[in-house]
């Protein structure tokens, strides 16, 4: 898995956050694996550059840390797409700051691209906590119900019409593929992940999930990107605006450029 580059997009580091840096980096060290993937970490403004190029990183794994400035815009899907652009590995595959990736991960994944070679992506059984650790539930799951999909474990196109609820975070994507199709939209407001999947899926690219528990994902933790998606200031994002972007995500994945969708308000009387 030494063709694997792990980017961790960083936007801010208080206290806590460094606990979840430092234990999401661990759980890259961790992996039982022989050859661990390489970590890039994608950093949002020179200011946090010194911080994160000094922190205390294992021995197995410093070598290996590369702190990639992002002078452009520095919303998620910009920083992976730019850190995507930049990594030499034919593989890369994203963690969060505040997620870890399971132990058994990485070796699962050598073991299924062994065994399917089309395969683009390879997603992770999740495992969904809340902010306090509490389990909320398991996502990518679906795929493995008989008859959810055409070919059961793979991610169709007709499927994720009726059932939209999959992440890609801790996925393990083929480079060239990512690029390809147009990476990460970031007019997508909300709902990016299900058109990157959409849009896949439509230009027949193949789609995995490992029947494995991969990864563990803390959801809506306040001062995250996706907390940020979801609240302004103090009120949270309507319904209706979150059904305007999940209807956009649906329209916008037969285009592989990034269209800038703005959100208009609408005024019913």
């Amino acid at each position: 898995m030494d063709n694997v580059t792990v980017i961790l997009p960083v936007h801010r580091l208080d206290e806590k956050e460094k606990d979840y840096f430092a234990n999401a980096v661990k759980s890259i060290t961790t992996q039982k694996i022989e050859k661990k993937p390489k970590i890039l970490v994608v950093v949002t403004n020179e200011e946090l550059k010194k911080e994160v190029e000094s922190f205390d990183y294992d021995e197995k794994i410093k070598e290996n840390v590369k702190v990639l400035i992002n002078d452009g815009e520095t919303d998620f899907c910009s920083q992976i797409n730019f850190g995507v652009k930049n990594i030499e590995t034919d593989w890369f595959s994203i963690l969060e700051i505040d997620d870890e990736y399971s132990m058994i991960w990485f070796s699962k994944v050598e073991e299924y691209m062994n065994h399917y070679n089309d395969v683009e992506v390879f997603l992770p059984l999740v495992l969904d906590v809340s902010p306090d650790g509490k389990f909320l539930h398991f996502t990518n799951e679906p795929v493995w119900a008989p008859e959810f999909s055409e070919k059961m474990g793979f991610l169709d196109n007709d499927s994720l019409l009726n059932y939209p609820n999959f992440q890609t975070s801790g996925a393990v994507y083929n480079k060239e593929t990512f690029l390809s199709v147009g990476g990460f939209k970031k007019g997508i407001k909300l709902h990016f992940v299900y058109e990157f999947l959409l849009r896949m899926t439509y230009y027949d690219k193949t789609i995995m999930t490992i029947p494995k528990l991969g990864y563990k994902k803390i959801n809506m933790r306040e001062g995250s990107l996706f907390y940020g998606y979801y609240n302004e200031g103090s009120e949270k994002i309507r319904v209706d605006e979150a059904k305007w972007w999940f209807n956009q995500a649906k329209k916008e994945c037969y285009f592989k450029q990034d269209r800038g969708i703005t959100y208009e308000e609408e005024v019913t009387t």
